[in-house]
C-alpha cells in the first residue's frame, strides 16, 4: 500500500472524479459511512455520540457519519463550528441530507453555552470531524478552544481522517496542539502522519484505512514509501498439498558465544516457527548443549571456540566451511557472537567464501562497521538489521543524527551499499536498494527487551528461505509479522512482563491475521476489538 502526501491525496480525489467518473459526493458518502460502520463495530457500547464538525469536507464526512449512526439507532448530536450558511460544496449538500438540527458554536464564547455543555457532557463518544488532511496547523479560535475541552475529558474520540490539528505530512512522532484520538479512520491510503506519528498515543489503539471508491490507478505516490503490512499477502496463500521441507529452505544460524547462548537459541527457534523447512544452529562447542535444548527440531553444528568462548577463526578451514554451508539456503549471523578478534576474523572469512543470502545483526553489524568495504551487496542478497546505535556505527555518525533523519539516511545507505536495511525502532523502516522504503506500524513498547532483535533475525532469514524470488516482500513481511505477534502477545499480559520469546508463541495468530478485514478496513495499527 502506497503512502500519500496531502497534495497527492487531493490529486487522487480529483483524478477519481475527473478521470474515472467517481463523483466527489460518492467519495464523501463512502467516507462517512466507513466511519459509522467502524464506530458501530468497535464501540458497540457508545449509544450517545457527539459529532464535532468543521465547515470543510472533513465536516461533510462527519455529517454523513452522523446520519448513518442515527439511522443505526444511536443517539446523535452534531456540533457545528460555525453557521450552516457558511457551508459550501459537498459539505453543504451532506448537511442538508443529514436531517438533523446541529448545535451551533461559531466562536469560543459559544462553547460555554448550555446546549454545547450538555452535548459534551452527555456523550459516550466523540467523532472529531473538525479539520482533516488539507489542514495546516495550528488550530485557532473555536477549534482550539474545543480541543482543550475535549482533551480535558475521558470520553473516547474517533478521528475522521486525522486528529484535528495534525499536519498530514508530518514525520514527527509527537505534535503539540492537536486533538487526542482513541482511534483514527482515514481513507484510500495512509498519509505520512498515519505511519510516522503517534496519533493515538498508544500502539494498541487502532488506525485504519478504508477504501471509498478511488480506483487503484488514481492512487499515485512520489514518496517512495509503502506499508510493510501489504507484503504479508505472500504468506496468505495455502501451501501446496505436496509440500516437503526441501521447498522451504534451510536456514543456517551462526551465532552465540559463552554466556550468550540465548541469542543463538532465540534466533533459531524464530526461524523454525516462521516456517523454514530446516534450521541448523552453528555455535561454539561450549554452548552447543544449551542451544540444542531450545527445540528437538533444531539441528546443530559444533564450532571450535576461542579463549573467551567465541567462534574461532580456525573454523574457516575448508573442510569445516564446506560442511557448514553445504545445502544451506540463507545465512543469519551475529546474535551473541561477540566482538573478539577471532570472531571478527571468522565473520570476514565466512562472508568472503560464501554467496548465500545473508542476514547480519548485532555483533556482526558492529564488526562489519569496521570494514565497510565488505558491505556491498551487489553480488549477493545482504540484509542488515541495526538498531539506531548500530546504525550510527555503520554510518560513523551519532545516534541523534540517525534518529533525526531516519528515512533519508536509511534510503541513502541501502542504495549506496545495495543492501536491504532494516532500521529498527519506533516505526521500523525497511529500505531497499531501489530507493523504496516500507514503514512498519506493528509492535509495542513491550518489545523493548533483550532478545527481540535476535528473533527478528531468525524470522527474516526464514522468510527469505521460503520466498527467495521475493526478497523485498519477504523482509517487509517478516518485520510486520514480528511486531504483529508482539501485539497479540501483549493482549494477554502487560508490556512490562512481555518477553521476546512470548512473541514467538504468538506467531501463529500473526500469520492467520488478515490486515484487511471483512469490512474492508486495513488495520495500519492496533487490532480489532
Amino acid at each position: 500500500m502506497k503512502i500519500l502526501t496531502a497534495d497527492e491525496m487531493r490529486a487522487c480525489d480529483r483524478a477519481s472524479t475527473e478521470l474515472y467518473g467517481v463523483s466527489s459526493l460518492t467519495l464523501m458518502e463512502n467516507a462517512g459511512q466507513a466511519v459509522a460502520r467502524f464506530v458501530l463495530r468497535e464501540f458497540p457500547d457508545a449509544q450517545r455520540i457527539a459529532v464535532l464538525c468543521g465547515r470543510g469536507n472533513n465536516g461533510g464526512d462527519g455529517f454523513v457519519a452522523a446520519r448513518a449512526l442515527g439511522q443505526a439507532g444511536r443517539q446523535v448530536k452534531v456540533l457545528l463550528l460555525g453557521y450552516a450558511a457558511e457551508l459550501k460544496g459537498d459539505a453543504a449538500v451532506m448537511f442538508e441530507r443529514m436531517g438533523m438540527v446541529p448545535v451551533i458554536a461559531p466562536d469560543e464564547d459559544s462553547l460555554s453555552s448550555g446546549p454545547v455543555s450538555a452535548l459534551l457532557s452527555e456523550a459516550d463518544l466523540f467523532l472529531d470531524a473538525v479539520v482533516g488532511t488539507g489542514f495546516q496547523p495550528p488550530l485557532r479560535g473555536v477549534a482550539a478552544a474545543l480541543r482543550d475541552l475535549i482533551c480535558a475529558r475521558q470520553t473516547p474520540v474517533v478521528a475522521v481522517d486525522l486528529p484535528s490539528g495534525w499536519n498530514a505530512d508530518a514525520r514527527e512522532s509527537q505534535v503539540e496542539g492537536a486533538f487526542r484520538a482513541d482511534a483514527v479512520v482515514t481513507f484510500t491510503a495512509p498519509k505520512p502522519a498515519h505511519v510516522f506519528g503517534n496519533l493515538t498515543n498508544s500502539a494498541h489503539k487502532p488506525i485504519v484505512t478504508a477504501p471509498i471508491g478511488s480506483p487503484e490507478a488514481a492512487i499515485r505516490s512520489g514518496l517512495g514509501l509503502q506499508w510493510t503490512g501489504a507484503s504479508k499477502k505472500i504468506t496468505e496463500a495455502p501451501r501446496p498439498a505436496d509440500s516437503n521441507k526441501g521447498k522451504y529452505g534451510h536456514v543456517l544460524v551462526v551465532a552465540g558465544s559463552y554466556g550468550k547462548s540465548g541469542a543463538a537459541a532465540m534466533a533459531s527457534l524464530a526461524a523454525l516457527r516462521t516456517g523454514a523447512g530446516l534450521v541448523t544452529a552453528a555455535v561454539p562447542q561450549p554452548i552447543l548443549a544449551s542451544v540444542a535444548q531450545i527445540a528437538p527440531e533444531l539441528m546443530t553444528i559444533p564450532l571450535q571456540a576461542g579463549p573467551q568462548g567465541e567462534i574461532h577463526s580456525s573454523n574457516l578451514e575448508p573442510e569445516i566451511l564446506h560442511n557448514l554451508v553445504h545445502k544451506k539456503s540463507v545465512l543469519a549471523i551475529g546474535p551473541g557472537m561477540g566482538q573478539q578478534p577471532e570472531a571478527e576474523k571468522f565473520l570476514l572469512g565466512l562472508l568472503e567464501t560464501t554467496n548465500l543470502p545473508t542476514v547480519l545483526d548485532a555483533d556482526a553489524l558492529n564488526l562489519i562497521s569496521r570494514h565497510r568495504d565488505r558491505l556491498y551487496g551487489g553480488n549477493r542478497l545482504l540484509v542488515l538489521t541495526p538498531h539506531p546505535g548500530e546504525m550510527a556505527r555503520l554510518c560513523e555518525c551519532s545516534t541523534g543524527e540517525v534518529q533525526a533523519n531516519r528515512d533519508q539516511l536509511a534510503r541513502d545507505f541501502a542504495m549506496k551499499y545495495r543492501v536491504i536495511l532494516v532500521l529498527k525502532g519506533w516505526r521500523t523502516l525497511v529500505a531497499h536498494p531501489d530507493g523504496s522504503i516500507a514503514v512498519n506500524t506493528t509492535g509495542n513498547p513491550g518489545m523493548a527487551k533483550g532478545g527481540s532483535g535476535d528473533i527478528l533475525t531468525g524470522m527474516v532469514a526464514a522468510m527469505l528461505a521460503q520466498y527467495p524470488q521475493s526478497p523485498t516482500e519477504a523482509v517487509n513481511a517478516a518485520v510486520y509479522l514480528h511486531g504483529l505477534a508482539a501485539d497479540f502477545a501483549v493482549r494477554e499480559q502487560d508490556e512490562h512482563t512481555l518477553l521476546a520469546t512470548d512473541t514467538i508463541a504468538h506467531l501463529s495468530r500473526a500469520f492467520r491475521f488478515r490486515a484487511e478485514d471483512e469490512g474492508g478496513y486495513l488495520w495500519i495499527q492496533g487490532l480489532p476489538r
